[in-house]
């Protein structure tokens, strides 16, 4: 969108009683930050006075809901680079200044309701590597420093260390942002927020992006932004890389080599050339570990070798081949910002997804007997009998890691001693530390546990942990793009979903049942909660167990609304030989052409499917 000129606006450093370094020099340090907005409004021709305001209305509600499609659940998301086909830049400085501003002031409410007088506030930034990460921390900085705050920058960072910011000492931030967009391609970029009560919610980022639009619709203006004083830099990743190793130190406990625990072991990281690299050289190398045969450790917000992401075959591939290469003990990948990892056993075997859920599962209730663990819904059956069969108890929860986890947070509240909550995905958090989705910190604990194996003189390796684990015999994912303008597809989404609800609940599709999981007050397909306090619900989704009179029940059928693009996520599972594309035949001929759903959604993936049985 072309930009137009206009006076410029200067920013004065505003930040409560900031501390930054000195300068030798007389003259104020200064930033210069040049933001293009959209026209301003009163460039239009009209025939009269009503025409104006009418098209001024419209334009605004526009550009309000433009920041408001940002919001990506308990995250803001969005095109920061040119570059995609079809997507057009839409996380711009001056949309992530107005948003950065509006959690400033939100952060400074929150403090000022807690107690009497607010002195400083105090929000330290992170980001990953990505190449729009510059511009984009600029406009951070200016929105936070115009809502009163002290800001620090981290520089480049994980998103776990940013929550870990605002609880170690001496930094113990009243606040943090992170800047990623994870496994989203370089042209992406996004914000995560945290307070030391943990990760924002999805209502509350909802609140803060509507403020927001309101901020960037009433500055329709190209803004310069002068900041006399410029941010502290600070060094937390080094201390956060401290308490990582004094963990692993404190709990393997060495009875040889206290603070080499790692001595002996060879551990290949593949950090996917994101944020992740530290855990090599500043964790592993320093407890002693052999790294050599490591891949992609040094940042590139390029990513030119493969996507960073735990899920991704290429990642996993090349991290298999160094570990076999090398014989090594132990494999990791990271996504981007290391809220998310994978491994790979000693004998190249890829632990991911369900397996491993079972191996942070295994683990856990060797030291919680009896704890209950939170996936989200698209867990198989074989993962619960295998967490029942350790005498776990396994709540199956609506997809999206904050979800999982915020409900492992209300379980423990209700007196449910939950330790573990885990997503297909690999966030996984630990009601040890924090209820954080941290992919560093999950590696940790299986590293101590694969140190602690060894000590026991036992030679097979983690993996042996789950070779009980059965797979489904089919697992098949498809898409339905929702045909509909950007602003209408989450609501053509939710009608769609709603409407298979119903026809599951009225029996239209024989031995489709809507799943519940009753021990942690969970019903309705596995999405809403039946207890006194229901979680607000982000996105619509349904699980359904199906049954035959030949097989009993069989498999599950899952759809939901993605979050990220518009349109529905088709999950399923089943355990007997062609199961999967039945299930589609029926979805397909009982729901989507009975129903009409076929008018607002693209379901080509679903008849090729129905037809072929194969995935295309």
């Amino acid at each position: 969108m072309a930009s137009t000129s206009a006076p410029s606006l200067y920013l004065q450093g505003n930040a409560r009683k900031a501390s930054f370094p000195s300068s030798t020099s007389t003259r104020p340090l200064r930033t210069t930050l040049t933001f293009s907005f959209p026209p301003p409004l009163t460039k239009v021709i009209c025939v009269n006075s009503f025409s104006t305001a009418k098209y001024n209305e419209v334009f605004v509600d526009e550009e309000m809901d433009r920041i408001r499609r940002l919001q990506n659940g308990s995250d803001v998301r969005g095109v920061a680079l040119e570059g995609e086909k079809g997507r057009t830049v839409d996380l711009t400085p001056p949309a992530v200044e107005a948003i950065s501003e509006s959690f400033g002031e939100w952060v400074i409410n929150g403090l000022e309701k807690g107690r009497e007088s607010v002195e400083e506030v105090r929000v330290s930034l992170g980001r990953d590597p990505r190449i729009s990460g510059a511009s984009l921390s600029a406009a951070v900085f200016a929105g936070l420093s115009r809502a009163g705050c002290s800001v620090f920058d981290m520089g480049l960072a994980t998103t776990p260390a940013c929550f870990m910011s605002t609880m170690l000492h001496p930094f113990a931030y009243d606040a943090s942002i992170m800047m990623t967009a994870s496994h989203l391609p370089y042209t992406r970029n996004g914000l995560k927020f945290f307070t030391r009560k943990g990760g924002l919610t999805s209502p509350e980022v909802e609140e803060i992006c509507d403020k927001a639009a309101r901020k960037y619709a009433n500055r329709l203006t190209k803004v310069s932004t002068m900041l006399n004083t410029p941010p502290t830099r600070v060094d937390f990743m080094s201390s956060y890389a401290k308490h990582l190793r004094d963990i692993i130190k404190e709990r393997v406990n060495h009875p040889l080599h206290y603070d080499t625990p790692l001595k002996g072991f060879q551990i290949i990281v593949n950090a996917g050339n994101g944020s992740g690299g530290f855990f090599t050289w500043d964790v592993l190398d320093k407890l002693g570990a052999d790294t050599f045969g490591s891949l992609h450790l040094n940042p590139d917000g390029m990513f030119p070798n493969h996507i960073p992401n735990p899920e991704d075959k290429i990642a996993m591939a090349l991290t298999r081949a160094a570990v076999l290469e090398n014989s090594a003990d132990l494999g990791i990948v990271f996504d981007t910002d290391v809220d998310r990892s994978g491994v790979v056993d000693n004998k190249g075997n890829p632990i991911n997804g369900d397996k491993l859920i079972a191996l942070m599962s295994a683990i856990v209730l060797r030291e919680h007997p009896g704890t209950t663990i939170v996936t989200d819904a698209r867990t198989s059956m074989a993962l619960t009998k295998f967490i029942t069969a350790r005498s776990g108890h396994h709540c199956l929860y609506r997809v999206g890691y904050r979800n999982v986890i915020d409900k492992g947070v209300h379980l423990n509240q209700d007196g449910i001693e939950t330790h573990l909550m885990m997503e297909t995905s690999g966030h996984g958090a630990l009601k040890e530390n924090y209820f954080l989705d941290d992919g560093a910190y999950m590696v940790v604990k299986i590293i101590i546990e694969m140190v602690r194996m060894k000590l026991a003189g036992l030679d097979e390796g983690i993996g042996s942990l789950i070779k009980d684990l059965e797979e489904p015999m089919e697992s098949v994912e498809l898409r339905m793009n929702v045909i509909s303008e950007p602003r209408h597809a989450k609501a053509k989404a939710v009608e769609a979903i709603e409407k298979f609800r119903s026809y599951i609940e009225e029996g239209r599709l024989k031995g489709w049942e809507l799943d519940a999981c009753g021990d942690c007050w969970v019903s309705e397909g596995c999405l809403v909660d039946s207890n006194d306090t229901p979680a607000a619900i982000d996105a619509h989704m349904y699980r359904v167990k199906v049954s035959d009179e030949e097989h009993g029940e069989h498999g599950w059928f899952h759809l939901r609304q993605s979050i990220h693009n518009p349109n529905i996520a088709v999950n399923m599972q089943s355990q007997v030989p062609g199961g999967c594309q039945s299930m589609t035949r029926v979805f397909r001929d009982k729901f989507l052409k009975t129903s009409g759903m076929v008018g607002i959604l693209d379901v080509n993936q679903i008849d090729k499917f129905a037809n072929s049985g194969r995935v295309v």
